[in-house]
């Protein structure tokens, strides 16, 4: 009570700085918030002439009909693969950005190894993917240019099932590791700097300061941003695999967000393809509140 008192206060106090919120909030409510009626449909048989109410109610027979489906195992196994291949393999590698960056004493220097390594964040996956395919090019690309200048046999990264979801993790990594430094360097610079001054003085080099003070103080933001990773574990983005799949990776590129599409906007099964969005959607919110608990029940500052 005392604390919606102090809010309301507040509220008269600075209203003006509160209004800024209002194009934020009016975002989540006309994108985020009133499309879930639509999540209805996932219960009918929708037609677009019948529209959502008009449509027969046929309850939970299209999760049914997911649980039955052959494609179930296939797409949730390589929507699961892929991120945690992206866990493993692409979530040290911010920290470890921030923890070089942070180290760097140039200030030139480091910004323009920052601004590169920003740069590809704000390139569509259109223009990376073409990139990647193009450098990867069994017969002009400069991957396989330079295998043959070794002897080595080029390879067909793109159309290799094994070689696939490696092409797919390394470049969603050059596109958002560089970005995801900020929160971590954000974090570093608010450790105090006696802590590196008491590990000089008890002779802890640069390695052991990493250790002991900057990734504690960064500890707290390391479980934010896995909460928020666990929280993406049954969503791939369809962007990305989108522009990078063909049909001779089909069985292990073929995930939750290209399934979505083909059936739902290619096929038109909208209640179908709205059942399998709402089972993803429910997992990931079941995961987010599990690893939340998890990350407060460790001591750390969680969501909330």
């Amino acid at each position: 009570m005392a604390s919606r008192r102090s809010l309301w206060k507040d509220l008269r106090r600075r209203p003006f700085l509160y209004m800024l919120l209002l194009p934020v909030i009016a975002y989540f409510l006309v994108f985020k918030y009133f499309p879930l009626y639509g999540e209805i449909i996932a219960f009918k048989d929708f037609r677009l002439g019948d529209g959502i109410w008009g449509s027969k109610w046929v309850g939970l027979e299209h999760f049914n009909r997911l649980l039955h489906s052959s494609d179930l195992f296939k797409i949730v196994r390589n929507t699961l693969l892929l991120n945690l291949y992206g866990l493993c393999i692409g979530f040290p590698v911010p920290i470890v950005l921030a923890i070089m960056l942070n180290e760097v004493r140039v200030e030139w220097y480091k910004r323009v190894v920052q601004n590169l390594l920003y740069l590809p964040h704000f390139l569509s996956w259109i223009i990376l993917g073409t990139i990647v395919i193009g450098l990867l090019s069994p017969g002009s690309g400069f991957v396989n240019y330079v295998l043959k200048a070794f002897g080595l046999e080029p390879i067909y990264f793109m159309g290799n099932t094994f070689w696939w979801p490696l092409v797919y993790v390394f470049s969603g990594i050059w596109r958002d590791a560089g970005f995801s430094t900020i929160l971590y360097l954000a974090a570093m610079s608010s450790i105090d700097p006696h802590l590196y001054e008491a590990a000089r003085i008890d002779g802890g080099g640069k390695f052991r300061q990493i250790w002991h003070v900057t990734l504690p103080g960064i500890r707290s933001t390391i479980a934010l941003m896995l909460v928020l990773q666990m929280g993406r574990m049954f969503d791939v983005g369809f962007e990305h695999v989108w522009v990078l799949t063909n049909p001779m990776v089909t069985s292990v590129s073929d995930v939750m967000s290209t399934y979505i599409y083909r059936l739902g906007l290619v096929n038109l099964q909208y209640s179908y393809t709205t059942a399998i969005g709402l089972v993803q959607s429910l997992v990931g919110l079941i995961l987010v509140l599990s690893v939340n608990r998890i990350i407060r029940a460790m001591g750390e500052r969680a969501l909330w």
